[in-house]
């Protein structure tokens, strides 16, 4: 389980980095747009020094894997971010303190909080506690092919496995094409691919089908395989 290495002095800039706008006016995001940038800034200093051989494009996939929503919602829960935060009462109703973009967004903030509070070395030694460990993990799963991250995403919130269908296949022997849907009865949700060969098709459809899963999963604010209609 992480831990979060700062100690505030101003207890009342931790308490607005964990206040959705939800509460009211004094909410945490003005404190999120600035953690956001700090957290590229941080993550692709950690980056640049330990992959010293990557080009631009394979460092700016990784540092996108570490800051996306999904990856720091993940640092969210370990932090035990969801049971600090404040709340209306919609969103405390509606599972708010589950969600993906709710969590994200309140580590940004925090980090933008922590950065306020005790200055760029507190907030710098912060984002490598918490991002060290998480650096060769985000490169080796650069391995990992897009049904496989589908399947793991679908695993990880209970949801059962996507159906791959071939809907059609086309062209001359030498120049076949194929399209296939990816199907998450779950989620209610179909995504289309086209390739070469089936199996090029089924990845280019699962690819299709990861973000639309990040944000089903995200506005339904529930971690259970519920229909969304």
């Amino acid at each position: 389980m992480a831990k979060l290495t700062h100690v505030f002095r101003d207890d009342a800039l931790r308490e607005r980095a964990l206040s959705h706008r939800s509460i009211g006016a004094r909410n945490n995001e003005r404190l999120e747009f600035f953690g956001d940038a700090l957290l590229n800034l941080l993550v692709a200093e950690l980056l640049y020094e330990h992959f010293p051989r990557a080009d631009e494009g394979e460092l700016t996939r990784l540092r996108s894997r570490l800051v996306s929503e999904p990856a720091l919602a993940a640092v969210a829960r370990e932090l035990e971010l969801g049971d600090q935060l404040l709340l209306g009462p919609g969103e405390l109703k509606s599972g708010g303190f589950r969600r993906d973009s709710i969590l994200a967004d309140a580590f940004e903030a925090l980090i933008a909080a922590i950065y306020l509070d005790g200055g760029w070395e507190a907030c710098r030694n912060c984002v490598r506690d918490l991002f060290g460990g998480r650096i060769a993990a985000a490169a080796n799963a650069d391995d990992k092919d897009a049904k496989t991250r589908l399947q793991e995403l679908l695993q990880a919130h209970g949801l059962a496995l996507p159906n791959y269908e071939l809907v059609a296949a086309s062209g001359a022997d030498h120049a076949r094409i194929f399209e296939v849907d990816c199907q998450i009865a779950a989620l209610d949700l179909c995504a289309q691919g086209r390739g070469s060969s089936r199996r090029a098709a089924e990845q280019v459809a699962a690819a299709a089908a990861i973000p639309q899963v990040q944000m089903r999963l995200d506005h339904s604010g529930s971690d259970h395989a519920e229909p969304l209609i």
